[in-house]
């Protein structure tokens, strides 16, 4: 590992400055999953343990630097008391005369939350003058920086890369877990590889697609990403969702997995179309060139789910990231089934399987589908297909 790491900090008697990666749902006031909490649990009893003063930063939604009730941190101060077994301070502030003060008035083993780093502006600025501003105005609040929100070591925002500028930084546990675990996609992959993904934009998909061209062998498509090469193919999609901008760059994919060399895209030759997104809308399955112009596409087809699982269980390596389909409504969950279904059996004779993002995971919570059954599980989406594709995050390259 070429990242400082926590394990190798002394930490008593430090203001140790926590990044953690939070962003949990809230409603009327309450944590519905505490999730991404637990997860850092260890990052956080190693500080306490070790005598640091912990003071933890964290986002929340997207407030548009505007201090939105409804997205403030302090319903997470419940849920850390129990987790850490101490009595958790709030500061309303995340810089400023308030934050100093409560920070100088702790003790060793004590914790401080702040308040969302998204309610200032700086955080998320285009202006790295403006960032690195703001990074070291935080950076004065602690004696050591501890990286452990992997879901957003993909963004240049102030308290990820701006920090550690000012700061001794390292890795929290949560992120060398991430990279121990990822690693096993990248590192002398078991063959053959296969990509398995899906999502509304292709332009976020692209960079991971075209890496797997270079170094996988199948790359397995559901979703909007699945509408769009099909309409780049020639088709019609009906009311189909798709990215028409991106048109011409799936048709420069689907050459290039036409080359021996590369690997090859699959598109799903049948969908599961229907009028409407709901429980009881009738559902047809049809040849994905065969889209009445009143129907939509909200799941892939049967026959192209036998392929798919076909793949998947001649597969040595599977990265897995987004449902195939609309999910949400359990008549067009079943491409979704059908994949966890055979990742899991692949992983049970002895491939190495990688899942990831939000809505993968929100599946699997939705119809209690069992998570253990996977090599590695990561609690990142775009920070996960970043690092699986090569590409350094900048959070984590802040930290050298």
């Amino acid at each position: 590992m070429t990242y400082p790491l926590l394990k190798d900090q002394n930490l008593s008697g430090k203001r140790v400055l926590l990044r953690a990666g939070f962003d949990v749902p809230i409603e009327n006031g309450e944590v519905q999953d505490t999730t991404r909490i637990e997860a850092l649990v260890p990052t956080m009893k190693h500080i306490i343990d070790g005598g640091g003063k912990l003071i933890i930063m964290a986002h929340q939604g997207r407030p548009k630097a505007k201090r939105v009730p409804e997205m403030s941190q302090k319903p997470l101060v419940s849920v850390l008391d129990k987790l850490l077994s101490v009595s958790v301070k709030f500061c309303s502030q995340c810089r400023g005369e308030e934050a100093k003060k409560m920070i100088n008035e702790l003790s060793e083993g004590e914790v401080l939350l702040l308040e969302n780093l998204r309610y200032e502006k700086e955080e998320k600025s285009k202006d790295e003058t403006e960032r690195d501003s703001f990074g070291k105005e935080l950076a004065e609040l602690g004696d050591i920086y501890v990286n452990d929100a992997f879901t957003n070591c993909h963004r240049d925002h102030a308290s990820m890369t701006s920090v550690p500028k000012f700061l001794p930084g390292c890795m929290g546990f949560a992120v060398q877990s991430e990279l121990e675990g990822l690693s096993k996609a990248i590192e002398d992959p078991k063959r053959p590889v296969t990509l398995i993904i899906s999502g509304a934009k292709i332009e976020t998909k692209v960079p991971i697609i075209k890496n797997f061209m270079n170094h996988g062998d199948n790359v397995l498509v559901g979703g909007c990403i699945a509408n769009t090469l099909i309409v780049a193919r020639g088709f019609n999609v009906g009311k189909s969702k798709y990215d028409d901008k991106f048109v011409n760059l799936a048709k420069d994919l689907m050459l290039e997995g036409e080359s021996e060399d590369n690997a090859d895209i699959h598109i799903p030759f049948d969908s599961v179309v229907a009028a409407k997104a709901t429980e009881d809308a009738e559902k047809i399955n049809v040849p994905s060139e065969e889209i009445a112009e009143d129907m939509a596409i909200f799941d892939v087809g049967e026959k192209t789910i036998e392929g798919y699982k076909e793949i998947i269980a001649a597969s040595g390596t599977i990265v897995w990231n987004g449902p195939m389909g609309v999910y949400e409504i359990d008549g067009f969950s079943n491409a979704t089934r059908c994949i966890a279904d055979a990742v899991k059996e692949a992983t049970e004779k002895g491939a190495v399987s990688i899942i990831g993002g939000g809505d993968t995971l929100d599946f699997h919570d939705r119809y209690d589908y069992p998570m253990d059954k996977y090599t590695f599980v990561s609690s990142a989406g775009g920070a996960m297909l970043d690092f699986v594709a090569g590409k350094k995050l900048p959070a984590l390259e802040a930290l050298k």
